[in-house]
């Protein structure tokens, strides 16, 4: 686009005072609420059928980050959920991995261990996960253990009191720090989509990570309702692809919790290709964050294969 070097000098410039960033944030177009929640249930109707269901369901396990971030989480319970991340159905190799395992710092080293070799990555909440609720070099620390651990991916939450009171500059700020202190991992920056109360800051949120750098940008930390929504994603899926406009530059986007079905999983991938194109359609740009979704889509894979639903112990329980 014959613009785009313009826009990018224009979006760095917008973060060189408090004041540019704030009205740059506050200039995008407002959200049509209405329509954005019209059009996500338009597009959750769609029906896909046969083959064509088969192939969404193996994407969906592809794009799966297999998650515990609970503070019972053991090695067992990781090392067991690693092989279920390396062999979804060990029954049927055709079923792909899923993309990454997602756990807490101190597990870490155990789901590297586990991993090598298997295409699935390990991703690690960090930054005073879930909250935010620290210093910035506490939450740099965190964030550095997670990586010298063998973590590729940092999943970090904003500080969301900054965010709702106006403080851009603050979460733009400790953005580009944990960026850098993630090294080459990638950074998925969670916007905790349930405590934003509207769609608006949902969009000035989604901007301002990916100006600030971020790889991904995650609709939730899964321990807040409403967790990840069709019309919170959409006005994601709708900031990323305009991001790419501006900029030439692909962000990805992280739908988390509340997916538990398959259906629930495909409608989420009909809204990303009729947002963003079929560009977004891989584990690179997309993911979906879940702890129990992965044996529904099994579930229902196997139902398409033999015609019935296979027995309890199908699938593990986790």
């Amino acid at each position: 686009m014959p613009n785009t070097m313009n826009q990018v000098a224009t979006l760095t410039q917008v973060t060189e005072t408090p004041n540019a960033l704030a009205e740059f944030l506050r200039g995008l177009p407002g959200v049509d609420a209405v329509g954005a929640d019209q059009r996500a249930a338009s597009l959750a109707t769609r029906s896909i059928k046969t083959e064509s269901k088969r192939r969404a369901i193996d994407l969906a396990i592809s794009m799966i980050d297999l998650t515990t971030l609970e503070g019972a989480d053991t090695q067992g319970k990781v090392k067991a959920m690693c092989a279920k991340a390396r062999h979804p159905d060990p029954l049927n190799s055709e079923v792909p991995h899923v993309a990454a395992v997602c756990v807490y710092p101190d597990l870490v080293a155990i789901a590297s261990k586990e991993l090598v070799g298997s295409g699935v990555a390990v991703a690690s909440v960090a930054t005073a996960f879930p909250s935010g609720r620290a210093d910035l070099q506490t939450k740099l620390s965190d964030t550095r253990f997670a990586v010298s651990q063998g973590a590729t991916e940092i999943d970090m939450v904003i500080d969301r009191g900054a965010f709702l009171s106006g403080d851009y500059l603050k979460v733009y700020s400790e953005i580009v720090a944990t960026k850098s202190a993630c090294g080459d991992a990638h950074l998925k920056v969670i916007l905790e989509t349930g405590e934003l109360a509207t769609y608006d800051n949902v969009r000035r949120a989604s901007w301002l990570a990916m100006i600030a750098g971020a790889d991904f940008i995650k609709t939730s930390t899964g321990k807040v309702t409403p967790a990840a929504t069709l019309p919170v994603t959409l006005i994601m899926l709708e900031a990323v692809r305009d991001f790419r406009e501006q900029t030439g530059r692909m962000v990805g986007v992280k739908a988390a919790g509340g997916i538990r079905t398959a259906k629930d999983a495909i409608k989420y991938l009909v809204l990303v290709n009729e947002t963003c194109g079929p560009d977004w359609l891989t584990p690179q740009y997309f993911r979906l964050g879940a702890s129990i979704l992965l044996n529904d889509l099994l579930q229902q894979r196997q139902k398409m294969i033999t015609g019935h639903y296979s027995g309890p112990d199908y699938v593990t329980i986790d």
